[in-house]
């Protein structure tokens, strides 16, 4: 990377690279795979520099939810029925969406996370729509595509039912989606 970074440096005197100089930064990565963007994107000296950007602020709020589900997980929920339970609550600080549940062939669905977004942004809370190209939205899809960090605890999400229903019911979309992908109407 050393050398690439030398490169720049020398080329940039010579062509347009130049003026753009400041907006590069050198960091360290353990690897060249997908997954050490979260590493680089974790670094101090990167965090400062895009501070103001909307990908730092999906970084820092997912690593803030997977940090609450370790340390009080009564404060962050993730799948659909959680996430309407707490806003019914009103306790949603910071909602998060995969922009893929929004690109969803299913109109009921889409139509589904909208009102689901439009209602939490109605009620003050933070909305993030989360790009499932960069490596935090991946992260949010495994995690069912939407999760919610709490302003307070809610004890009642340890039901068991509760969580089996919801489950299924991402089990029933998937297979849906499976079903039309199949059958040729599926991008």
């Amino acid at each position: 990377m050393e050398f690439f970074w030398q490169y720049v440096e020398k080329e940039g005197l010579r062509q347009t690279i130049f003026p753009q100089k400041s907006k590069f930064i050198l960091v360290h990565s353990s690897s060249g795979f997908k997954h050490s963007l979260n590493e680089v994107l974790s670094d101090v000296a990167v965090s400062q520099r895009l501070s103001e950007t909307k990908a730092q602020a999906e970084v820092k709020a997912l690593n803030t939810f997977l940090e609450l589900m370790c340390t009080d997980p009564q404060r962050a929920v993730y799948g659909y029925k959680h996430v309407i339970y707490a806003r019914e609550q009103q306790s949603i600080e910071t909602l998060m969406v995969s922009d893929s549940l929004f690109r969803s062939k299913d109109i009921t669905q889409r139509r589904k996370y909208v009102q689901l977004v439009e209602s939490i942004k109605e009620q003050g809370s933070n909305v993030l729509i989360f790009s499932s190209l960069h490596a935090t939205g991946e992260q949010l899809t495994q995690l069912t595509g939407v999760a919610a960090i709490l302003r307070f605890p809610i004890a009642d999400l340890d039901d068991e039912e509760f969580w089996e229903e919801d489950y299924e019911l991402q089990k029933q979309e998937n297979n849906e989606d499976n079903k039309r992908i199949e059958n040729g109407k599926g991008s």
